[in-house]
């Protein structure tokens, strides 16, 4: 059902192409007998490069997990409720992303912040290439405006980290031994209504061996938040191990991106001007609002062109000013 349901998108987006084609074809011969189609024209050229951009993002995705769901994981940089008012600004944009791309969301775990904002978030993406797509997002992500929070409205700058993980299905052997697992239950906080609060329905998971950490606190039963914790962990293992084979590969490249503050992969600024660029692909977009509210198709395209084949959006001229 699984490859039916591939293969019928991918008929689809076939359709879509030549509906598109055809489209721009009636409108040239409009044009060159005279008729004033160029509002028309200019739509659909639009729409046809949309399609071409899409059909092109998948061919360029690469890696044996590239067509696989992801997993997401958001944490706030220091500074507060700054940057945690930043990190769940970004949740939001993925979130709004994946629905305006037909991806199912399943928030996992979600710590709020104090006063404002998130101390972290996980949550699913759950649809074909989604985490192929979403390795555009993997690396520190800056945030310059005049906040919202300070009396004196002064410029801050807030930085937040995101990790993306492929989902593992059953298919794929990650052996996880009882004795290396430390299971701990804790009363799960935020809204939920009184059962939430007044049991120890949330999980929290240690893999003693590498010390990775996982929770799951998003549903009332333990048993449910136990079998999504697992799946996160699996998911973590599994790049954990895959980490390791590609140390080599990186090596080799000519640049590697480090996750920490200070090496950004992305810059948005709000005040003094207004623009959205991406330091590896030098893509510069000044509808930063657009950005926001989900629109990251040009960001993820230049970045999977970028990847493949070093090829720059733009000439770096417009560099933003640390």
């Amino acid at each position: 059902m699984q490859e039916r349901k591939r293969l019928e998108e991918q008929i689809e987006q076939d359709a879509r192409i030549c509906s598109a084609s055809s489209d721009l074809e009636t409108l040239f011969e409009l044009a060159h007998e005279g008729e004033n189609v160029n509002g028309d024209l200019e739509h659909s050229i639009r729409v046809f490069r949309e399609q071409l951009e899409k059909l092109e993002d998948k061919m360029l995705l690469s890696g044996e997990n590239a067509t696989r769901s992801a997993i997401v994981t958001i944490h706030p940089g220091a500074g507060g409720t700054e940057s945690q008012d930043w990190a769940e600004m970004l949740l939001r944009m993925y979130l709004r992303w994946a629905e305006r791309n037909h991806f199912e969301t399943v928030i996992t775990d979600r710590l709020e912040g104090e006063g404002a904002g998130i101390k972290s978030a996980t949550f699913e993406v759950n649809g074909e290439n989604a985490y192929g797509l979403l390795q555009s997002e993997v690396g520190v992500h800056r945030l310059v405006r005049i906040s919202p929070f300070d009396a004196n409205a002064r410029r801050h700058t807030s930085f937040a980290s995101v990790f993306v993980y492929p989902q593992i299905d059953d298919e794929i052997k990650i052996e996880i031994r009882p004795e290396d697992l430390r299971v701990d239950t804790f009363r799960a906080s935020g809204a939920g209504g009184q059962h939430v609060n007044r049991t120890d329905s949330a999980i929290r998971m240690t893999h003693l061996p590498t010390g990775i950490v996982v929770q799951c606190q998003n549903e009332r039963s333990q048993h449910k938040n136990r079998a999504a914790a697992m799946k996160q962990l699996r998911a973590k293992l599994y790049e954990h191990e895959m980490e390791k084979k590609r140390v080599e590969e990186r090596k080799l490249e000519d640049s590697k991106l480090e996750i920490n503050f200070g090496s950004q992969i992305r810059s948005y600024v709000l005040a003094p001007y207004r623009l959205v660029k991406d330091h590896r692909t030098k893509l510069a977009i000044g509808d930063v609002d657009r950005v926001l509210d989900g629109d990251l198709e040009s960001l993820i395209h230049a970045f999977l062109v970028w990847r493949k084949t070093g090829k720059t959006a733009a000439d770096g001229k417009d560099e933003i000013p640390d």
